[in-house]
């Protein structure tokens, strides 16, 4: 980490560009769009590139030594530099289809793991931010912030359980999805990012994802750990900035613990 820049003035940064990025692609939202998919058939848009472009711009002007990481440029330095992180449009299924449920995600990580995150909302006009030391906190539309904390739910079936979809697994793995969603509290699918804002703010225990990518999840850590929630790899490893493809984030160790196992 740079010694001229303090861990609260990165913060400030990674809300900027974060925030600036999310109205910009707000002028594309709901209205009529090309769309393209792919080579792993998912969708991507005009808005996606643009909006990943303008982070990469201000970054580079700010920290041209850093590294940056995206969902549609990849990757540009030596990721054992500081390294941005970031995905334009996090659901752009969502985004496509009109509904508010996708992100602008940016996220910092210094020697390949995460030390700060935003989940910027625009369409909500939300946010949450963790930052390794600093705490977990969420801004809702009125502008009051809060403290993020994790709720304590320590049992699978006291959850509430989310995944963005059970089409997403592989038929290997979803019976071992089908599973934890029946034994679980609640059981609802959809929400891509937001899911994991929830869960820092006490509103649900549990999500499981696969197909996630670095840009999709280095965000999403902080906000959680900061809370006071896990979040790992299907076989407890910390996420890293080369870890994939499958997360679990729990409220506590111990739901953390009895759902492990399950997958």
């Amino acid at each position: 980490m740079d010694g001229a820049d303090s861990m609260s003035d990165l913060v400030d940064f990674a809300f900027e560009i974060a925030g600036s990025a999310g109205s910009h692609a707000t002028e594309w939202f709901r209205r009529p769009i090309d769309i393209n998919t792919k080579d792993d058939e998912s969708p991507v848009t005009e808005a996606d590139r643009r909006v990943e472009e303008a982070i990469r711009k201000a970054i580079s002007a700010r920290f041209p030594e850093h590294a940056i990481f995206g969902e549609e440029y990849g990757i540009q330095g030596d990721l054992d530099l500081p390294t941005w992180v970031v995905d334009p449009i996090d659901g752009t299924r969502s985004f496509i289809s009109g509904s508010p449920l996708w992100g602008t995600l940016v996220a910092l990580a210094i020697q390949g793991r995460s030390q700060i995150g935003v989940v910027e909302m625009p369409a909500l006009r939300e946010r949450w931010t963790g930052a390794t030391g600093l705490g977990s906190w969420f801004v809702n539309s009125s502008g009051l912030r809060t403290k993020c904390q994790v709720r304590d739910c320590r049992r699978l079936a006291d959850a509430n359980f989310y995944t963005t979809s059970p089409l997403y697994f592989a038929e290997s793995e979803r019976d071992q999805i089908l599973g934890i969603s029946q034994t679980a509290r609640m059981c609802r699918f959809g929400g891509d990012c937001y899911n994991y804002g929830l869960l820092a703010s006490g509103h649900i225990d549990l999500v499981i994802e696969t197909r996630m990518e670095p840009y999709d999840f280095m965000a999403l850590v902080p906000v959680i750990e900061e809370a006071g929630g896990i979040v790992t790899d299907w076989e407890g490893k910390p996420l890293t900035i080369t870890s994939g493809k499958r997360v679990i984030a729990a409220s506590t160790a111990e739901l953390h613990a009895e759902v492990l196992p399950l997958l």
